[in-house]
């Protein structure tokens, strides 16, 4: 009991009996501290400050779970929440008939999670080996970022399935879309191609890039956490397939006409060579080719000299080529006729201390055979009958100096200085070609106020419809016959009764395509008779005999010319070309050929250009149904000599 009377003494503040530790008693009532007050004004602060320190956490809370709680519950499903893109299936590519030149199939792609793989070095050597990459840059790939690597993208399924047999943890492999080019190198300059992520680079794929790729769809989707789909969640957002692109372009013109350019420039040793096929009725293009190509699936190790579209990004001096279009000025302001005879002086004619030669000597010559037989001489006494503004106004109107409305990239204008800035002597050089400059393209657009009677006809890349009158030639959606989905085509118009189904513009069951408006240049008075001279051309005593074809009448003009070097010419390199109509009687196409830089020998036009532009006319107004309009014996065609053209 002493115990617990020691402690009520102690509460009552008794001091402490002596002995038992002899420790001081202390009297704890009556310490300073506990004897003083505690002021009023302390204690309501510290209960103001704990109630107010409350009602910041209470208004906080509010503020986060009720007022402003958006981006809270959107970092919380952010944990658990993924938006996953649902990709467009890229638009085809086709031609005027509807076959592939450009499509999509799905290719598997390998990536890994480099932290999460386990591989011995045998299985890292395998895997390497498989994706075509040394030991040391598959380490350096997988180094470079832990949770996500691409190892290789849009590999073959073989490889694929390869390498999921080796079983490697952490290697995973998903299907992205792949663009194919069935038709190879054929087509590659006018397709062009995509990059890894489908993007249009080049050609077709680049100038319709925004009609093509559609539009990406998404969805909402709950994850755990190993990343699989439990539940989709959220409003769908479906993906907007790309619009088919329907080209001009005739699959098998175009492979027949750049087997014939490639096969020429093999040949003649030549650096380069295009040609270009026109439907003189519609505006087509029909074929567009180049050499040297390249395939579109594989461009390892590709240069610019294959990717460049020679026939619209090239210019040169059109040389002879453009003594039709002085001839029609000449015609149009009655200054000659056919007939009319000019004087060529001996194949020598001095203007301003210059001295314009013949490549030989003939007299003098009719209007007719200044173009027969290509003379500079009798060119030159034509445009001095002229202002310069009339030649201006004509080159222009034919569309040189000017850049080609038909939507490509790359496309170039060529070079014609104003007139007022011409010397007589530079009036005289342009007469036959010198002095300007002009794209393959160019020429080929500029004959055709030859081929349909004087109207300059508008170009089109794509397949004009059949359904409607001509329309401004811009590009719109349509639904063409046997596709539902819209497809970008021009609109056309052709005479009742052809069905929109058949092979386009080709004589089928006696309906011919109506002839498309264009732009009055010359009268057609003129253009028939001008056509006529271009006939002599491919005839005896012509220049291109050799252009001749079997079965329908044709007509043109060669083209020669040194190539510029600098501030002068090159003494030993040619640019060979010819332009041409077929058939004269009717015309139905233009074709344009060009052989840069001939290295065994032959380099005139009518010997290296003309036979690349008979067969292409041969092939072309047969698959387009053509009936032929003369009879043509083979062996005519092989013997004629040419004339040698003044270059």
């Amino acid at each position: 009991m002493s115990r617990v009377s020691e402690f009520f003494r102690r509460l009552r503040g008794q001091p402490r009996r002596q002995g038992g530790t002899g420790m001081p008693t202390v009297r704890y009532a009556t310490s300073p501290l506990l004897a003083s007050r505690t002021p009023p004004w302390r204690v309501k602060f510290l209960i103001g400050a704990i109630g107010l320190g409350f009602a910041v956490l209470i208004g906080r809370a509010a503020w986060i779970q009720i007022i402003h709680n958006d981006f809270y519950l959107q970092q919380g499903a952010n944990r658990y929440e993924r938006r996953v893109e649902l990709p467009a299936n890229r638009g085809r590519i086709t031609d005027r008939h509807g076959e592939l030149l450009a499509s999509s199939v799905p290719s598997p792609s390998l990536w890994a999670i480099p932290k999460d793989m386990v591989a011995s070095p045998a299985e890292l050597l395998a895997l390497g080996k498989l994706l075509d990459m040394k030991p040391q840059e598959l380490k350096k790939r997988l180094a470079s970022n832990p949770n996500f690597v691409w190892l290789r993208r849009q590999v073959p399924d073989d490889v694929a399935r390869q390498v999921a047999e080796l079983k490697v943890k952490g290697v995973y492999e998903l299907h992205e879309s792949k663009r194919q080019y069935p038709e190879g190198e054929a087509t590659a300059h006018i397709v062009g191609f995509t990059n890894i992520e489908d993007q249009g680079q080049e050609g077709i794929e680049l100038a319709y890039q925004k009609q093509l790729a559609g539009r990406d769809g998404a969805r909402h989707v709950i994850k755990d956490r190993l990343g699989r789909v439990v539940e989709a969640v959220g409003d769908l957002v479906p993906a907007e397939d790309g619009q088919p692109v329907r080209l001009s372009i005739d699959a098998k013109i175009q492979f027949y006409a750049y087997q014939r350019i490639r096969d020429a420039v093999l040949q003649h040793k030549a650096k380069a060579g295009s040609v270009v096929v026109l439907d003189a009725v519609t505006g087509e293009v029909l074929a567009l080719a180049n050499v040297p190509s390249y395939t579109p699936d594989d461009r390892r190790n590709l240069t610019g000299a294959q990717l460049r579209n020679r026939a619209l990004t090239d210019t040169f001096e059109p040389g002879s080529t453009m003594k039709p279009l002085i001839v029609s000025i000449a015609l149009e302001t009655k200054r000659v006729t056919p007939n009319t005879m000019i004087p060529t002086t001996g194949g020598r004619l001095t203007i301003d201390g210059s001295t314009i030669t013949d490549s030989h000597a003939h007299g003098d010559l009719t209007v007719s055979e200044v173009i027969q037989k290509s003379s500079n001489v009798g060119t030159a006494r034509m445009a001095l009958m002229m202002q310069p503004q009339e030649m201006w106004n004509m080159f222009t109107a034919v569309g040189l100096g000017q850049k080609p409305q038909i939507g490509f990239p790359g496309v170039v204008t060529g070079r014609l200085r104003p007139y007022k800035s011409w010397r007589r002597i530079e009036q005289v050089t342009m007469s036959y070609g010198y002095g300007l400059s002009a794209s393959l393209f160019q020429l080929a657009h500029a004959y055709t106020i030859f081929a349909s009677d004087g109207e300059l006809i508008p170009i089109s890349l794509l397949k004009r419809e059949t359904e409607a009158q001509p329309d401004d030639g811009a590009a719109r959606r349509s639904t063409m016959a046997g596709d539902a989905r819209p497809t970008l085509a021009f609109k056309t118009a052709f005479r009742p009764g052809q069905d929109a189904a058949t092979d386009g513009p080709a004589q089928v069951a006696g309906h011919e395509p109506e002839q498309l408006r264009g732009t009055r240049v010359i009268s057609p008075e003129t253009a028939r008779t001008v056509r006529k001279m271009l006939q002599l051309v491919t005839g005896p005593g012509g220049t291109a005999p050799k252009a001749q074809t079997q079965g329908y009448s044709v007509g043109g003009k060669t083209g020669t010319a040194h190539k510029q070097e600098g501030k002068g010419y090159a003494g030993n390199k040619y640019r060979a070309w010819f332009v041409g109509i077929a058939p004269i009687s009717k015309p139905r196409i233009v074709v344009a050929v060009m052989v840069d830089e001939p290295g065994n020998g032959v380099y005139f036009g009518g010997d290296v250009a003309a036979p690349v532009f008979s067969q292409v006319v041969q092939q072309t107004l047969t698959r387009l149904g053509v009936m032929p309009d003369q009879q043509i014996e083979p062996k005519i065609i092989s013997t004629q000599p040419a004339e040698q053209e003044s270059f």
